[in-house]
């Protein structure tokens, strides 16, 4: 019987299939709005990081930042550098939200994609286009659920993405979404950002990523409002209150240059 050094010796890589792998990263931030009276609270957009595509396939298209794995580099980095290569921005961390492995999804052949989220605090909101990117924007999203159907819309200027997916769930019990309109976007990337919106409303419910759209010190009223901007409803502030006092701690600051009444600044409990 052979050694494994002599079947290594043996073994032949180009002897078997192999797809090419990319990642594509879904990154998200609360961007503000101009409000109609200075005494108001400048309200909160959830805002996601876009490429328009300046090569073929899907020239002009507009896609999530992503790009192809390199030899030596971990799917993680390859994530963190396509990210800061194609808009300039460098997230903190990244959040696998899957794979996405649907024949035909690249019309360049076989290319399985590892899909990512993450959030920019509202501190960071720089960006610029470079490598294949033509342009990077920042669009607004809205979303609503109709049944197992999600329409999503995208806005940046005049430029209105929209497309409509049908959630379901695989033979596996996996839920993932079924694009019926892809609205303008390249690839299979309607399906990533469903996902990733999916991901993100788990994590505002159970509170576990709202801090991340935050400064270190921030009112109450604005953590609500990333709760609410998450999930796409509106939350009573007492029941809201009660259900995170366990995780905040107050501070001496308080809000200064708001034509209102100042706020008491917060921060996130230590684990």
């Amino acid at each position: 019987m052979d050694s494994e050094k002599q079947f290594l010796a043996k073994y032949r890589q180009s002897d078997y299939e192999r797809p090419s792998v990319t990642a594509d990263i879904a990154l998200f931030k609360l961007r503000a709005e101009k409000p109609d009276s200075f005494r108001k609270e400048p309200s909160k957009k959830l805002s996601l990081l876009l490429i328009r595509r300046a090569e073929h396939p899907f020239r002009d298209c507009w896609a999530l930042p992503g790009g192809f794995l390199k030899p030596g580099e971990t799917i993680e980095q390859c994530a963190l550098r396509e990210v800061v290569e194609e808009t300039g921005v460098r997230p903190a961390s990244l959040m696998s939200i899957g794979m996405f492995s649907k024949p035909g999804r690249d019309p360049r052949g076989w290319i399985i994609s590892n899909a990512f989220v993450s959030i920019l605090s509202e501190s960071k909101d720089s960006q610029q286009a470079g490598d294949d990117a033509g342009d990077a924007q920042w669009f607004a999203v809205s979303f609503e659920n109709n049944d197992d159907e999600l329409t999503l819309e995208l806005t940046h200027g005049a430029v209105r993405l929209r497309a409509r997916l049908r959630e379901n769930k695989d033979q596996f019990g996996k839920t993932g979404y079924e694009l019926l309109e892809q609205g303008g976007l390249a690839f299979d990337h309607a399906e990533i950002i469903a996902c990733a919106l999916s991901a993100l409303q788990a994590g505002a419910k159970n509170f576990e990523m709202i801090f991340d759209f935050l400064p270190e010190k921030f009112t109450l009223a604005e953590l609500q409002n990333v709760q609410e901007t998450a999930l796409n409803i509106s939350v009573l502030t007492a029941n809201f209150r009660r259900k995170v006092a366990a995780l905040v701690e107050e501070t001496d600051e308080y809000t200064e240059g708001a034509g209102h009444r100042p706020a008491r600044l917060y921060r996130k409990k230590p684990i």
